[in-house]
């Protein structure tokens, strides 16, 4: 009896004590205490072999390919070549070495400090085919260079595809990992949350010198399939100092983006389609208040989304909504304010982001309901809301960001502070599995994965059987 008593007893204070475990923790959660390997947080010396200038006089370099229309059906070509323009031209074709067709670009260079850039061309293929394999040819003579590319599948409810997403990647030791492991992931197009060379970290004509290495640096997954590029505030570069007061003046002249086939007036902020998803790409950096180009495009472009095409919406910006680090803690409040009620209205699935250099998964919650004089303070769940994905961990120098907020909030779903990279794979118009990788692990292994049923169409399913029912 006494001994029944006592392991009642036991029981209790061990519940109590795991209660108590769970709350400190918060509500939300795990808080991974996995423990990195420590690798060099300092960029590659540019005499290192991945950052190696390209055989061959004036030989293009830095080769990258981004989407070119709205659709899937362009891609925009770039590169640089560093003794003299040369060609824009870009052969192609659906055969190796056969080149049945040509497109011709546009060239042009800048100036930072003293630094002057080499010539950087930018050349639209459109007219293509959904998924089909081009070979593509650029440059003159015997330092002329190849490549390919696969075009996505078309616009469809259903078709599959798998994305990567990349943020604040960086040229270290850890962002060669994060390329690397990547690359062997199966992603088929590269969604780019913002900070890319860290150029703005060096002086006077080190920062151009160092946008170029970048270029190098990710030409080996770049020139063979579209990166979608956005805006962080690395890429500002307002420099007073040196004379440099034109924001994003490096990122506008070196990567081009689709921003006028989506109706946009500014290359920062524009929309994709790709397979079974619409993309939304904003500015954190630029105004985005009521009014301005920035929310007035938004709100139209938003309207344009057809869930029966494209039934998976995400959205990439560099500042997290909802971020749980001390690092970069609230600095997408400006934002969430105006944006949220919209993202809820319309039941984005997916909301990217960088800058905090951790990767965080959120539950789908929202707070739409609070302003400065009423409403409750406090994220609260909701289904409509989406969920929102940190991947700030791409490696760069100012190294990872290991200080989360304790307790964990309750709408922390996983976080960690290590390098890595995440993948999405739409399976079709009802299921997507996103996962995160950490580059300590091999390529099979996810650190957080997860289901999810999109809520257009499971919605629209219940509608149907409810009526089937009826009858």
């Amino acid at each position: 009896m006494a001994f029944g008593l006592w392991f009642t007893l036991f029981e209790l204070l061990l519940k109590l004590f795991l209660i108590l475990a769970f709350v400190k923790k918060g509500s939300a959660g795990i808080t991974s205490t996995f423990t990195r390997t420590k690798w060099q947080s300092f960029d590659i010396p540019l005499d290192h072999k991945v950052l190696a200038i390209p055989n061959g006089y004036n030989a293009p370099q830095q080769v990258r390919i981004t989407q070119g229309d709205y659709d899937g059906k362009a891609v925009m070509i770039s590169w640089v070549t560093a003794d003299k323009p040369g060609s824009s031209r870009v052969q192609y074709g659906t055969s190796e070495k056969k080149y049945d067709f040509k497109a011709d670009g546009t060239v042009a260079n800048y100036t930072f400090y003293n630094y002057k850039s080499g010539y950087i061309h930018h050349c639209l293929v459109d007219g293509l085919e959904y998924e089909t394999k081009y070979y593509y040819k650029i440059g003159e003579g015997h330092s002329s260079r190849e490549f390919w590319f696969q075009t996505p599948p078309k616009i469809d409810p259903d078709s599959p595809f798998t994305f990567g997403i990349i943020g604040d990647l960086g040229q270290t030791y850890n962002s060669l990992s994060t390329l690397e492991h990547y690359m062997q992931s199966g992603g088929q197009t590269v969604l780019f949350l913002g900070d890319l060379s860290y150029a703005d970290r060096y002086q006077y004509n080190d920062v151009g010198i160092r946008w170029d290495s970048w270029g190098r640096f990710i030409e080996r997954s770049a020139a063979y399939q579209p990166w979608i590029w956005s805006a962080g505030n690395h890429e500002i570069e307002y420099m007073p100092d040196v004379g440099e007061v034109l924001p994003f003046k490096s990122f506008l002249h070196r990567f081009s983006t689709p921003h006028l086939a989506s109706r946009s007036n500014n290359p920062l902020w524009y929309a994709i389609r790709q397979a079974s998803a619409h993309i939304i790409v904003l500015s954190s950096y630029s105004p985005h208040v009521k009014y301005t180009p920035q929310w007035l495009w938004l709100r139209d472009e938003l309207k344009r989304v057809d869930r029966k095409k494209t039934p998976w919406l995400i959205i990439l910006m560099h500042v997290p909504i909802y971020n749980s680090n001390q690092a970069h803690f609230m600095e997408g409040e400006s934002m969430r304010a105006v944006f949220e009620r919209w993202f809820v209205r319309h039941r984005v699935d997916f909301i990217f982001a960088g800058h905090v250099h951790a990767y965080e998964r959120s539950y789908r919650i929202s707070n739409i309901r609070y302003n400065v004089s009423s409403g409750y303070r406090y994220p609260v769940p909701n289904k409509s809301a989406p969920v929102y994905v940190t991947v700030g961990d791409g490696g760069n120098q100012e190294g990872l960001a290991g200080r989360f907020r304790d307790p964990q909030p309750e709408y922390s779903a996983f976080r960690e502070a290590s390098y890595g990279h995440s993948t999405l794979e739409l399976k079709n118009r009802t299921h997507a599995f996103l996962n995160w990788h950490r580059n300590e692990d091999g390529q099979k292994v996810h650190a957080d994965s997860v289901i999810f049923l999109n809520r257009h169409w499971a919605s629209n399913l219940r509608r149907r059987r409810l009526k089937k029912d009826d009858f």
